[in-house]
Parts: C-alpha cells; structure tokens; sequence
C-alpha cells in the first residue's frame, strides 16, 4: 500500500469561451507544464480578470498555487471552481485537491472531509480512497499526541504540587533538556514506512463502516483512468 499523499494534476481543456480568456489560460497551461508556475499564475489571473467565473481558469490557478505552496490560497481557487460545476468527476477531483492542500497544512480532519466528498462524488477514485485513510491515519495518531502532551502537563502540575520547593531548581535544570528532545521528537519525527502500512491496516479495520458505507455508492468495481486534461 502507497503511504505518500498523492496530487494529481489535472489541467483542464479550454472550451469554446472567450478567445481571449482561452489564450491566456492555453498559455498558463504552456507556463504551467514548464515548471513556470510564476508565469503560469499570471496569465490564469489575466483570464479571470477577462471572465472571472471560468472554473479551468480558477482550478489551474488552485493547481499552481498549490505548486508554490499557497496552500490556502489554492484551497479558495478550487472551491471557487467547485461553485461553478456540475460534472461528478470533476468534482471528485477537485475535492481530492483540497484534501491534499490541506493534508499539507497538517490539517487532517478538513482533509478527512474532503476525500469524503470526492469519494462522495466519484466512489471509484482510488486515490481518494487510500489518501482518506492516510488522513486518518494521521488524525488519529495527531489526536493521540495532544492527548499525552495534555496529560504530561497535568502529570507535572501535580509532582510540582508534591515537590519540596528546595529540589524545584535542580529538577527543571535535569528535565529541559529531555523536555526539549521530546518536543523535538514529537515535531519533526515521522513514521516509517514499515509502520505507516501496518497502521493502514490497524485503522481500515477501525473505518470498515465508513468505508463500506460509501462502498454502497459505487456502481461497480471498475477502476477509471484519470482523465488527463492535456
């Protein structure tokens, strides 16, 4: 099992809107497979200026915002195209979008929501599913932290409360150090793949029920190609 988050980049056709809002979003797309997302960005801004509800030109934006790493950014561009479509598939990517952004922002229980709803709308989008129980995964586990970093504190607030006040100066100069390895550790430590994969499988035994739920939505058990959308 994959236990890396997943971006598909999807650049959308240019249909037969204004021909000057489709050159300049054909020229971002230009930009954008380039690595130019500076460029990119601003001829997708110069088409939304020329018609500012055109969703390619609000969801490439999204996708080379989200390249630069404006991740907040980009989440306002994707949802601005999601006010805009109808089609379930487009949908489910543009979801599966914003769940990645906001993975990245180490913002998991929004990113939970998001690879629900494109579950929601394209129960066959495999990516989705696996980077649903990923975030879950990540939740879980981030839930788990703050509710020891919770109980340290209370843990030292009563041996403070016991402590004779004369022993209080050795025993904070004993513990920063260990303190702040800890807290080093819980910030930038990262688990192993080995156990990333053996947590997935722990968690899709705890998330059988959602998943199954939206199991009953899928039509059947064909996976689709992605559409490429250059």
């Amino acid at each position: 099992m994959k236990c890396y988050i997943i971006l598909i980049v999807f650049i959308s056709a240019v249909d037969s809107f204004s021909q000057t809002a489709g050159q300049l979003v054909r020229r971002g797309n230009n930009q954008y497979r380039k690595g130019n997302f500076s460029e990119s960005e601003i001829k997708y801004r110069e088409a939304l200026d020329k018609k500012p509800d055109l969703p390619q030109a609000n969801y490439n934006l999204g996708n080379t915002l989200y390249k630069k790493q404006e991740f907040e950014q980009s989440i306002s561009k994707f949802e601005d195209a999601i006010s805009k479509v109808n089609d379930p598939v487009k949908l489910s990517n543009y979801y599966y979008n914003i769940g990645n952004a906001y993975y990245k922002q180490n913002n998991f229980e929004s990113a939970v929501e998001a690879f629900k709803q494109s579950l929601r709308n394209n129960p066959e989008n495999e990516d989705a599913r696996h980077n649903l129980m990923l975030s879950m995964l990540q939740l879980k586990q981030q839930k788990q932290q703050q509710q020891q970093q919770k109980q340290n504190g209370e843990d030292k607030k009563d041996q403070e409360k016991k402590k004779d006040p004369a022993d209080n100066q050795q025993e904070d100069q004993n513990s920063q150090k260990k303190n702040e390895e800890q807290k080093t550790e819980r910030v930038e430590g990262e688990i192993s793949i080995e156990d990333a994969e053996r947590m997935l499988k722990a968690l899709e035994e705890d998330e059988k029920k959602v998943i199954q739920k939206l199991e009953k939505n899928k039509e059947n058990t064909r996976k689709k190609e992605v559409e490429k959308n250059w």
